[in-house]
């Protein structure tokens, strides 16, 4: 396909069979409608489709292929690498259909493909339930669990997608198709991480847990005692219950009342841990970390549903993010992840997390898109406002990579990086997987229309 320049006459044929509303760059909110998570995709799509319903997502499919146009699917608009956007093309944008239904006596929630999961965690909320979603709230259901769905509360109740019970879906050809362990099994196991790949999700449900009571503990310490607080953190996780989640970051200190002054707007480093229970369980099992006199600390009951929206990463800013699984985390992995820290550009919006997986994560189905037996993750995100600064970022973040390769494991998790080439695409599925997904893209999508995020190519026929 190309990017042909359309004609006014084609595009109000399709807003004359449009329930929702068709962008172009002539409309004075383009600018608005078309911003992404990630300020350094500047790509300018023709038409953004903003779908009101399924039958909305086939009319804009079809418009589009019928003008040879290329596709992305938006639906919360957080992939680094600005799979949303498509220069010159149509953009079907999902995030109207963000109906939220739950049904609290089956402990199930169905959401529209546009949902967000503040969207989504505000409605379970009332009732005392909660599933793995996203680390903040303006990510996307869909993109998120469909790439996999890492979370807080991972360790407890497993992935987003390891709770996926069904998605509703438009494909290439514009059928409507519904996939779960009943109907079309092989396509439900490939949107357990290669999600993109297949379709338009249009509607996904999702069991539910009973979360009556959650608790945080954020503790804060200059960056110079950063390593001997991933050590404890380090040996705190290592026979951890599943009820407690969280990570260690290195960031530029905000300017917080729990924040002392000495480390506003200077490298710092935290823990965030998260726990499915109540305050006292919480101090009891992080007692090793408030042993070591954190600086600034917040410790309490929230419901889960704040806790997603307290650390919501910033709109705007350049992002280049990427990741890298560990096997092992000795001493030296250790002491390179904290030394890396002061190559960071600080202040700044950036982070730099390592992240505990194990507990329920270890428990699931052998989906494509998730190692389940890697213990650590490395995941530096960076995000900064400069563009004098871009390579110096980007070459922090893959110098991490390098330092950690001696203990990878050698996987991915594809929702955490950018464009990093076909190799990463096939290690963050695996290459038996990644055969697999092949045979069902041939059978979803012969003509490769879905080919923004992390792209797998059908097979030959």
């Amino acid at each position: 396909m190309t990017g042909n320049l359309l004609e006014p006459a084609s595009v109000d044929d399709l807003r004359a069979h449009f329930s929702g509303r068709v962008v172009t760059p002539s409309d004075g909110d383009y600018e608005d409608v078309r911003s992404i998570f990630n300020a350094m995709i500047v790509a300018r799509p023709q038409l953004i489709a903003r779908c009101a319903d399924a039958d909305d997502v086939k009319a804009a499919l079809a418009f589009a292929r019928s003008n040879r146009l290329d596709i992305a699917v938006r639906s919360g608009g957080h992939s680094v690498a600005g799979a949303c956007l498509v220069d010159g093309g149509l953009v079907i944008d999902t995030r109207p259909m963000n109906d939220v239904t739950v049904d609290s006596e089956r402990a199930t929630v169905t959401v529209g493909g546009g949902t967000s999961w503040g969207e989504f965690d505000r409605a379970t909320q009332p009732y005392g339930l909660a599933t793995t979603g996203g680390r903040v709230s303006t990510t996307g259901v869909a993109g998120l669990t469909l790439g996999g769905g890492s979370g807080w509360i991972e360790r407890k109740y497993g992935l987003a997608c390891d709770n996926l019970l069904s998605v509703d879906l438009v494909t290439a050809d514009g059928r409507e198709v519904t996939a779960n362990e009943r109907e079309n099994p092989d396509l439900f196991w490939a949107l357990h991480g290669a999600g993109g790949n297949f379709g338009v999700a249009t509607s996904l449900t999702f069991r539910l847990h009973r979360l009556p009571e959650f608790s945080i503990a954020l503790l804060l310490w200059p960056a110079d005692q950063g390593r001997s607080i991933a050590g404890i953190y380090r040996d705190l996780m290592h026979n951890a219950p599943e009820e407690a989640g969280g990570g260690l970051l290195y960031l530029t200190g905000p300017p917080e009342e729990f924040v002392p002054p000495h480390l506003v707007g200077q490298l710092s480093c935290g823990v965030l841990v998260t726990y499915c229970g109540a305050e006292p369980a919480l101090r009891e099992f992080a007692a090793p970390l408030l042993a070591a006199a954190p600086h600034g600390q917040v410790i309490t009951d929230i419901p889960y549903a704040d806790l997603q929206c307290m650390l919501d990463d910033p709109p705007g800013f350049r992002n280049y993010w990427t990741d890298e699984h560990l096997r092992e985390l000795p001493d030296e992995a250790l002491e390179r992840f904290c030394e890396r820290a002061y190559d960071m550009v600080v202040p700044s919006a950036s982070q730099y997390a390592l992240l505990p997986w194990g507990g329920a994560v270890t428990h699931g189905r052998d989906w494509p898109g998730f190692n389940r037996a890697t213990p650590w993750a490395v995941h530096p995100l960076g995000l900064w406002e400069d563009p004098a600064d871009d390579d110096r970022v980007i070459a922090w973040a893959r110098n991490v990579r390098a330092d950690m390769r001696p203990w990878s494991s050698g996987d991915v998790y594809l929702n955490f990086i950018g464009d990093e080439g076909a190799d990463r695409v096939v290690a963050g599925y695996g290459e038996d997987n990644y055969r697999e997904l092949a045979r069902i893209k041939a059978d979803f999508d012969p003509e490769n229309v879905f080919n923004r995020w992390h792209n797998v190519h059908p097979a030959a026929r």
